[in-house]
């Protein structure tokens, strides 16, 4: 029997909408409205392309050097980012999911609390799929700390929005957010959070993307009085995707594609909810600690319009 290299394909619907869900990684592998794909899916049988739908935990973005001190003890991650020598979108995207409960609209996945090379702390994560006809996907993230130690922590997800275009240029986008963040050639923070102010970095009114490259980190995230949530649009041709980030969620990272291959390049935008910024295990901004006991959730969505 084959098997895909995204292990068992879990099928979620209710109204106008249906996801499927990977057992890799509790990866977000497809996400429709009616017949039409609102996030870039890839097949079951294909690793996620560029992070695509991921579940970043347990940290978000990258770890200089993939080297942090941590309660007074210096750890070492592998360098999953060989290339610009960071740890990249933390250990739990690679996992092997077990479904907790499943109904037809909502799908519960697992990952166990073990330590890890680099990170000697039982988290265990749950991930919570639901889709409802009427607001569309809503995503859960809860970790507990098993251990017995404190355990640092962050979060993240890695959905690419898309409206069928052929390029993002055409698109019009819509960020909530008042400042960003200066990153190095690495991808590793450079200063303090900036201004949006006169940048190219400000989308807080829609506004086409056109030839704008985004591979930012923003926060100052502008929320809804009524809900909390903060909400992203990406529109084109009388189509939207929206994408809402629940309260701790403090920064979205905005990325274009541009370093891409020609299947990739600007098709899409990642918009992604993070608790934490790039490198937050080394300068501690943001970052969450869980006391042996504690349970953390944050949640997450994306709506067609």
């Amino acid at each position: 029997m084959t098997v895909p290299l995204t292990g068992t394909q879990y099928h979620i619907e209710a109204g106008p909408y249906r996801a499927t869900v990977t057992a890799l990684g509790a990866g977000l592998r497809e996400l429709h409205h009616g017949e039409q794909p609102v996030v870039h899916g890839y097949e079951p049988d294909e690793l996620p392309p560029a992070g695509a739908g991921q579940l970043l935990a347990p940290w978000p973005n990258r770890i200089d050097s993939g080297t942090y001190t941590f309660d007074g003890a210096e750890h070492q991650l592998a360098l999953s980012e060989p290339g610009r020598a960071t740890a990249i979108h933390g250990l739990a995207r690679w996992e092997d999911w077990t479904a907790v409960s499943q109904d037809p609209g909502r799908i519960l996945l697992r990952c166990p609390p073990h330590g890890q090379q680099g990170y000697p702390f039982s988290v265990e994560i749950d991930a919570e799929y639901r889709v409802e006809a009427d607001t569309g996907l809503h995503v859960a993230i809860t970790a507990r700390n098993r251990g017995s130690h404190p355990a640092p922590y962050g979060n993240g997800f890695h959905p690419y929005l898309t409206v069928r275009t052929p390029s993002v240029d055409e698109c019009e986008l819509t960020l909530p957010a008042a400042q960003w963040l200066p990153l190095d050639g690495r991808g590793l923070p450079a200063g303090p959070p900036e201004p949006v102010d006169g940048t190219q970095y400000d989308f807080r009114k829609p506004r086409t993307i056109g030839t704008t490259e985004l591979d930012s980190a923003l926060t100052g995230l502008l929320r809804d009085d009524g809900d909390g949530l903060a909400w992203a649009h990406l529109a084109a041709n009388g189509s939207r995707v929206s994408l809402w980030a629940g309260p701790g969620y403090h920064w979205l990272q905005v990325f274009t594609g541009d370093p891409l291959g020609p299947a990739l390049r600007r098709k899409s935008v990642a918009v992604e909810p993070m608790t934490c910024p790039p490198n937050a295990f080394v300068t501690g901004q943001d970052l969450l600690v869980l006391q042996p006991g504690d349970e953390i959730s944050h949640t997450w969505g994306i709506r067609a319009d």
